[in-house]
């Protein structure tokens, strides 16, 4: 959507809206606002406190200030007036108070050392700035002294004092010889941090050099040398003797004595030392000895600060950056060698000069309003509060009423005119101080718009957009939206109005046209302003260009039609490749379309058709491919198959270069297709070896192209060759080349600065890639200091991603820079970008936090705004937490879940909706920040009144009969209120024809109702809902069951319609419908929306065939048809719908049946051409209106009855005759078988009871015997001379064990286990 800019002054105007009573504002520039509005004097920039010069360049020390009117400028020097128009050399700038001490005339810089303090003034108050030490740099020379050879015994520890002039600053010192060569220091020989030169035992080959200290100045860039020092080192053997000096232990080798550490510096086994919190923590350790001795930091009850601490000097200095607090205590250095071991104590303890807590800020307020200053620091010792005002003590200070002191808060109450000031907080203590300037204005403004009235905004159909109203005045205007000059307010549902005033429609509809009217108000006036919105239809292409292929030299032409609001102006344009095409004069550009003539292969590329005007765009994207004139062959060759291209060989690198070289390659076999393209890929082996990355592409018909290369990377390459049918293997790769080196020409992107706890603050950054670092170790310079304060840039140096800077403010701004660096530089000077510090909980609530009512579901809420010193991090949103107590019917459990609702930190008021209505609820409400939530406020409650309830629940619908239909229902699941009944309402149908509406009203406890049909063939349609005083509620809806015999809706069917008979016509998809009615009713029926069809399924006797015509002579839509013949009531229908001779591909599908007790309407799908002829047949198959005997309950339970009875009789038939078996076995007792006893030739014996003999439907064998059908084992298998018998059935008693061989139980297996009958036996 196109917007016109508001102009800066407007967003001055709207944060003014936005702040509250503690909030800093900008007046706006709007010249006629700034000729009315006044503004105490505010110092906007100044000189550091200790401010240091170079005594060669003439003096400035700066104080900036603005103000209405502008300020004047004064100063004092030493705490007296300092008179700059008496001085000549002393000025200060125009419009401004800095001042300027020139001395190109004469004059010694040392004369005007000293405090100053700047003023500025105008009739509303006076702002101070900070007492400015002034200096003049020093940088004396070193006196002159002549010094003796130092004579000292080989082993002994020696130190070599340095005692630099007195500078300011302190200079730098480091060692060097006469002749300017460093001196090499390792854990033997090495500075301390007070200058010296110390060594933890002295060899002979210290007397190869002189030792000469030198100190350079920072200001006046001079290095100061002091005479060097000569050693004479006495030795028991000479240095030229190579034998002991290789000696693995040299120091016995050449006699000297081996001997514990011993401390250097400090002194002694225990010191301390005193730190200002902020600053860095320098402990040293220098021991003597021999051997060497190695130096081990520990802090006594802790373990030393990971992120903070850094080993110095060979591990001789322990270095803690930025000490908090938690950083005192006593820390221990441990000095040992092979000898033994000694401990030094130091006792570190933290001081803080004074910093900020709550540091004052502006006060803007109107005529009557209350308001407070804050001034709130803390530091080690505490830190005393002095307050001023313009300039003077409070204490001396006309008395105020309105005003009232409170050790570091001032309070003001009923502020007025007259108590415009500007207040100053110094706060101090032994360590430093911290002074502040915050003035206090009072401004009586009625309201005034400041943008252009009546704008017209233009917004595409479906966006959002946002209509903005700045505004001005003095109290806080309220504002509120109106559409065309009536209706309500418009806040809720499609709009939301901001804090600012802007108003947002979330989805831009065509009723949302017209004119809009914001209305701000005060207690002094009010203002308006229109806001015209036009509704814009969206810029579309509805018919896009399509992916070509075509040869070279012909025409090819890519479509691009478009829709557009017609109001607007509409420009088509084509890209080629995302690049402007230039249309020659083989192309030809028309609104629809683009033509090019006598295409060339360098037409290939993609085409993109954009479609815009002034409000949006559209576009549109097609690939066109050219392929090449082929020869006679062609034809042949066309045939082939075609394949993806061979890789490419030969790779070849020439004319190398400091940033570029040449790649050659030979092309693989295109395998009957063309190649298109080559892509070109590099892989290096620093940052990620064996990763290929592609570098470029490049059109097929070349083999040879200039890289362009990043400076220290070792490339190498590999091409890849593209044709239609895809990508080749990648080439074999070249020879390595590696690029020189270059400091880096870019930084890191995506530099962040954020709190991860709320005493520090995370720097992140995406890093550099190999092609981008330009050289050998890349590292980044982290700077970070405070915004808009004059302290120097912290720095360090880091090799990775992140950094973490600790012992921060709560959430305070911080500017940061990251600077790439290499070992051939560092990068160009970066972005300065603003990171924030960590956020702590809330320390407030909300107050005055106040509730109404607005219906049975939904409050408003309202409360006020909290102190920004209170948020202590980004002000996210206030937040209620709401639960249901208790409902007011109290036999109804409630859940007393917690549910919360969130505003937007701007607002100050808001609604909480979806309540439970007739429910007892309480609230708390906090403030959120990016920590979390802060304390909760006091808890508020409030009660809901009664609503309209749920819909009852199990709402059933049963038919028993075809004279009645029973209703059953329970009560609803959140009555919202007492319930004073039920509404029943229902109406018969059949088909598409309706009854009579029926009501009946139900008392509370009432859950049930029978309703006698009139008509057997209707069904019923139910409605029911219940009531309470407000009104009725959700409403259930249930249908009656239909008929057994009457239709059900089916689905539809499936795409691909059944094989029909069809007839020529146009190929289009259409809906007929064709109805048989009977003659005495002849009805037109209307086309029915797309609803599932109703089937019949029939079983059809052939009788009578009836046959209708329709004909669709309109073109190919859904329409309706009507045929009037004479039709039974409750008679089958099976219809036939024929079309004669046809092709296959034109057909007829879902053929329905929609029937009544009269007629029935028929319809079906076709996709033949207007003029058509349909022939329906259907058959009229009468049966008895009786219901089918087959589908009763009452039939088929009989049948099931008497199905189980004789199955149950045929198992006890199997059991009786299975009772007389064979049993093949073998007496037991040592008693010979009679004669009469039928005895087999295995010895086994036919067994029956007196009752059962055997089945008499046994199988005999072909010599009339019984067929075995037992096992061939005998029970006498099974026991060995038991006291086994048999009953009198038969069965055999006694115990008996398993005696069979493996192999005989393997080839004979039983088969009582398989036989069905003895199976059935067993289960008797």
């Amino acid at each position: 959507m196109a917007r016109p800019q508001p102009p800066p002054w407007v967003h001055a105007a709207v944060l003014l809206c936005l702040l509250g009573l503690g909030g800093a504002i900008e007046i706006p520039m709007d010249p006629s606002i700034q000729n009315e509005l006044s503004q105490p004097p505010t110092i906007t920039k100044q000189s550091v406190k200790d401010h240091i010069v170079d005594p060669r360049d003439n003096i400035l020390i700066e104080c900036e200030a603005k103000g209405n009117p502008a300020p004047s400028f004064h100063w004092t020097r030493n705490s007296r007036f300092f008179n700059v128009a008496k001085d000549p050399r002393v000025s200060m700038r125009r419009r401004s108070g800095t001042l300027v001490i020139d001395f190109r005339s004469g004059g010694r810089p040392e004369e005007y050392e000293g405090e100053y303090q700047c003023f500025a003034r105008n009739k509303f108050g006076t702002a101070l700035s900070n007492r400015i030490r002034l200096q003049v740099s020093k940088s004396p020379l070193w006196p002159k002294e002549n010094l003796d050879p130092v004579v000292v015994q080989e082993g002994a520890p020696l130190t070599l004092q340095c005692n630099p002039p007195p500078g300011l600053p302190s200079p730098v010192i480091f060692w060097m010889s006469s002749s300017m060569e460093p001196i090499t220091q390792d854990k033997r020989v090495s500075q301390g941090h007070n200058g010296d030169l110390y060594f933890s035992n002295v060899m002979v080959q210290d007397m190869q050099t002189d030792y000469s200290c030198n100190a350079r100045f920072h200001f006046t860039h001079t290095i100061q040398q002091k005479n060097p020092f000569t050693l004479k080192v006495l030795t028991n053997h000479p240095y030229n003797d190579s034998s002991l000096r290789n000696h693995p232990d040299m120091y016995s080798a050449r006699g000297v004595s081996e001997r514990t550490p011993s401390f250097m510096y400090p002194q002694g086994t225990a010191s301390s030392q005193m730190v200002l919190r902020g600053m860095d923590l320098l402990l040293e350790c220098i021991a003597s000895g021999v051997p060497t001795p190695d130096i081990a930091w520990y802090k006594k009850g802790g373990d030393l600060p990971s992120d903070k601490a850094k080993f110095e000097n060979f591990n001789k200095a322990l270095r803690i950056t930025s000490v908090s607090e938690e950083d005192s205590g006593e820390y221990f250095c441990l000095a040992s060698n092979k000898m033994g071991s000694i401990r030094h104590t130091i006792s570190v303890r933290v001081k803080a000069a004074p910093y900020w807590l709550d540091e004052p800020k502006n006060l803007i307020l109107a005529p009557g309003e209350d308001g407070r200053l804050v001034c709130r620091a803390n530091g080690n010792p505490k830190p005393t509060v002095q307050w001023m005002v313009n300039g003077e003590p409070l204490q001396s200070a006309p008395p105020n009423p309105n005003r009232e002191v409170a050790g570091d808060t001032i309070i003001f109450r009923d502020t007025q005119i007259s108590s415009r000031a500007v207040y100053q907080c110094n706060t101090s203590n032994e360590h430093g101080y911290l002074l502040a300037n915050a003035f206090v204005s009072v401004l009586d403004v009625p309201p005034r718009m400041m943008s252009p009235r009546n704008q017209l905004i233009r917004v595409i159909l479906y966006n959002r957009t946002r209509l903005d109203c700045p505004f001005f005045g003095s109290p806080i205007p309220t504002l509120r939206w109106f559409k065309n000059g009536q209706g309500s307010n418009l806040d809720g549902g499609n709009y939301h109005v901001y804090e600012n005033g802007s108003l947002e429609i979330k989805m831009i509809r065509k009723e949302d046209q017209g004119i809009y009217t914001c209305v701000a108000t005060n207690i002094l006036g009010k203002a308006e302003n229109q806001v015209r919105l036009e509704v814009k239809d969206p810029t579309r292409i509805f018919r896009m260009p399509e992916d070509q292929v075509v040869k070279r030299g012909t025409t090819v032409q890519l479509e691009c039609r478009v829709k557009h609001d017609p109001s607007l102006k509409l420009t088509v344009s084509w890209l080629k490749d995302d690049q402007p095409l230039y249309i020659g004069n083989r192309m030809k550009k028309e609104d629809d379309s683009l033509t090019i003539f006598g295409v060339a292969e360098r037409d290939q590329g993609s085409y993109t058709c954009v479609a815009s005007t002034e409000l949006d765009q559209d576009l549109a994207k097609a690939y066109l491919t050219v392929l090449a004139d082929q020869t006679t062959p062609t034809n042949r060759l066309a045939a082939l198959p075609k394949g993806r291209p061979d890789r490419p060989r030969d790779l070849e690198l020439t004319d190398l270069a400091e940033r570029s070289v040449r790649l050659t390659w030979i092309p693989g076999d295109d395998n009957n297709s063309p190649i298109t393209d080559y892509v070109v890929q590099f892989e290096e082996d620093q940052f990620q070896p064996g990763v290929w990355h592609d570098h470029s592409k490049f059109p097929g018909s070349v083999n040879s192209a200039v890289l362009q290369l990043s400076p220290y990377v070792n490339y190498q390459f590999r091409v890849i060759a593209v044709n239609e049918v895809g990508s080749s293997h990648p080439s074999l790769p070249s020879e390595r080349y590696r690029t020189s080196g270059a400091p880096p020409e870019s930084n890191p992107s995506d530099v962040k600065g954020e709190g991860t706890r709320k005493n520090n603050m995370e720097i992140t950054w995406t890093p550099m890639n190999a092609t981008s670092a330009f050289g050998p170790n890349l590292r980044y310079i982290v700077k970070w200091r405070r915004r808009e304060t004059r302290e120097t840039w912290n720095n360090a140096t880091v090799w990775g991603s992140r950094f973490v800077v600790g012992q921060t403010p709560v959430y305070v701004p911080y500017e940061i820079r990251v600077q790439a660096e290499n070992d051939f530089g560092k990068g160009p000077e970066p972005d300065t970008v603003i990171g924030y510090s960590g956020e702590d909980y809330p320390r407030a609530a909300p107050t005055d936090v106040k509730i109404r009512v607005l219906n049975s579901t939904a409050i408003s809420l309202q409360w006020n705004r909290v102190y920004s010193d209170t948020v202590q991090g980004q002000l996210r949103e206030y937040r209620a937490y709401y639960w249901r107590e208790s409902s007011l019917l109290k036999s109804l459990w409630v859940s007393q879940k917690r549910q919360q609702a969130g505003f937007p930190g701007d607002r100050l008021r808001g609604v909480v909706s979806r309540l439970f209505p007739y429910s007892n609820y309480k609230l708390e409400m906090v403030v959120v920040n990016g920590r979390g939530d802060g304390p909760r406020s006091e808890t508020k409650e409030f009660t809901t009144p009664e609503g309209v309830p749920s819909a009852p629940r199990r709402f059933r619908v049963r038919q028993p009969n075809l004279q009645t239909i029973n209703l059953e229902w329970d009560h609803p699941e959140h009555p919202n209120g007492i319930l004073t009944g039920y509404s029943l309402r229902y109406l018969p149908f059949n088909g598409t024809k309706l009854g009579k509406q029926m009501v009946e009203n139900f008392s509370p406890n009432q859950t049930k109702f029978t309703v006698q049909r009139a008509d057997p063939v209707s069904r019923y349609r139910f409605t029911l809902s219940a009531r309470t005083q407000v009104g009725s509620g959700e409403a259930v809806t249930e249908e009656s069951p239909a008929a057994p015999n009457e239709a059900t809706p089916t689905a539809a069917p499936p795409t691909w319609p059944p094989t029909t008979v069809g007839a020529t016509g146009a190929v289009s998809s259409t809906d007929a419908t064709a109805t048989a009615a009977a003659a005495t009713e002849a009805t037109t029926v209307p086309i029915a929306p797309p609803v599932a069809p109703t089937t019949i399924a029939t079983t059809v006797a052939t009788t009578t065939t009836t046959t209708a015509a329709a004909t669709m002579e309109s073109p190919p839509t859904t329409g309706t048809k009507t045929h009037e013949s004479a039709l039974p009531p409750s008679s089958p229908l099976t219809p036939l719908l024929t079309r004669p001779s046809a092709p296959d591909e034109q057909s007829i599908w879902n053929v329905t049946v929609h029937p009544n007790s009269k007629w029935a309407n028929i319809t079906w799908k076709h996709n033949f051409g207007p003029g058509t002829d349909f022939v329906v047949e259907y058959i009229d198959t009468y049966t008895n209106n009786q219901p089918d005997i087959v589908t009763q309950g009452w039939f088929i339970g009989l049948m099931c009855a008497i199905a189980l009875l004789v199955l149950i009789l045929l198992i006890v038939c199997f059991i009786k005759r299975s009772r007389g078996g064979k049993y093949p076995v073998r007496e037991k007792k040592d008693v010979p078988l009679g004669p009469e006893d039928p005895k087999e030739e295995d010895g086994s014996f036919d067994y029956s009871d007196e009752d059962n003999k055997p089945l008499q439907a046994s199988q005999t064998s072909l010599d009339g015997t019984i067929k075995q059908q037992e096992s061939d084992d005998s029970l006498v298998d099974y026991g060995e001379g038991g006291e086994g018998q048999f009953n009198e059935d038969g069965s055999f008693i006694g115990q008996y064990t398993v005696k069979k061989d493996k192999e005989e139980t393997e080839g004979n297996e039983s088969s009582e286990a398989t036989s069905p009958v003895n199976a059935i036996y067993s289960l008797a």
